[in-house]
């Protein structure tokens, strides 16, 4: 709360109240995530207000001043006048929710803070450290040990998905992957037999994915089915109370790719390798983004972090209490890394024919570079 505070003075000076309504920044904040509002007044103590469960929010948290309510009149009776502008985070709050919210409090103006949490949460503690290791152990173990042995021909991607995330929620995975971008929807991740890797997508990331359905485009088609010569594409994250890392790994069953396909994917992990190395504090995100792709060779870049027209402008993503954190590695973000920032880095290429290779890992940055938290096989794996 404090670094929030200082953010927020830094960076808005002007700032007379906060009105947090996310429930991923609600829980940062006071340990619990509960229906409600948690009201920051610049010059009084913060107070969240629950609708429901005031009993649970009593139960999970040490927030010093939890109280119930029926409706936002009663907070609003609560916590005296109300400033001219109140700061809310915009990309979550949906705005009949905000119209509800300024019926009993009547500021003038919203402005968004969505950034200052944003950069508060993106330097993790060592308790969130461990929570985020620990989910990075089971990361690694189900997918470099466990997924090879669970393909078979004839299996399809559904099932294979279904297999993983049960796999993962018996290793202690919570079961869901949170994202802060509106409308962004996944089960366990992306996953996809052959080409179907390359398949478009509405999500902002390189990989493709068929999914279930036009009105399900989830976990992975119950109808493409495994067969020899197959590249596997599994990108997905994996969470512990609330803390996720992110893992891209790659399978070749039965029958080797093209050496064009074998080739992009070993430079795609060197690329991983001295992005990861410039991960140390004092770093800017755009330095690490120029330095690496300056070096690449100008035919590498098609298709690379996607296919045809749709490749995305980074090469890695914060990560924590959401998979799609700050800071980014892309042009433009130039506030330095700091010592306990955790990143996924992912350089992926789509190759056509074949589909999406590459890989992904979880680090944290150091001073002295990117330490992995979810293990170092370099994909690709041969299942025969």
């Amino acid at each position: 709360m404090e670094r929030f505070r200082l953010r927020m003075d830094t960076e808005n000076p002007s700032w007379e109240s906060a009105a947090i309504f996310g429930r991923v920044n609600q829980f940062y904040l006071t340990g619990t995530m509960q229906d409600g509002v948690l009201l920051i007044p610049r010059d009084d103590e913060a107070v969240l207000w629950v609708r429901r469960s005031l009993e649970r929010a009593l139960d999970e948290s040490f927030f010093p001043d939890i109280r119930p309510m029926k409706s936002f009149r009663d907070a609003a009776a609560g916590m005296g006048a109300c400033p001219g502008t109140v700061h809310v985070d915009a990309e979550t709050v949906p705005l009949a929710q905000l119209e509800r919210f300024r019926k009993y409090f009547s500021f003038r103006e919203t402005a968004a803070l969505d950034t200052q949490a944003a950069k508060v949460r993106a330097k993790k503690s060592a308790y969130e450290l461990a929570i985020m290791e620990q989910a990075g152990r089971i990361h690694r173990h189900v997918l470099e040990d466990c997924v090879p042995g669970m393909l078979r021909g004839g299996m399809s991607e559904a099932e294979l998905g279904a297999e993983i995330f049960c796999l993962m929620v018996r290793e202690g995975y919570h079961g869901i992957a949170r994202f802060g971008r509106f409308g962004t929807e996944m089960v366990l991740g992306q996953l996809g037999f052959g080409e179907n890797s390359l398949y478009p997508t509405n999500f902002d990331g390189p990989g493709g994915c068929l999914g279930a359905a036009p009105g399900a485009p989830v976990l992975g088609s119950p109808d493409r089915t495994l067969k020899a010569g197959d590249l596997v594409f599994l990108d997905c994250a994996c969470g512990v109370q609330g803390y996720h890392t992110d893992k891209t790994m790659t399978y070749i069953f039965r029958r080797s790719l093209p050496e064009e396909a074998i080739d992009a994917h070993r430079l795609c992990v060197e690329i991983q390798d001295e992005a990861a190395a410039l991960l140390r504090a004092g770093t800017r995100p755009s330095e690490v983004y120029e330095t690496v792709i300056g070096g690449l060779e100008p035919a590498f870049l098609k298709n690379f972090m996607g296919f045809g027209d749709r490749r995305v402008p980074f090469l890695g993503h914060g990560i924590g209490l959401t998979v799609d954190e700050a800071p980014v590695i892309a042009r433009g973000f130039e506030e330095p890394l700091e010592e306990g920032m955790v990143l996924a880095l992912e350089p992926k290429k789509g190759i056509r024919g074949v589909g999406m290779v590459g890989i992904e890992n979880t680090f944290v940055v150091t001073r002295g570079g990117g330490r992995c938290i979810t293990g170092t096989n370099a994909g690709l794996v041969p299942v025969y």
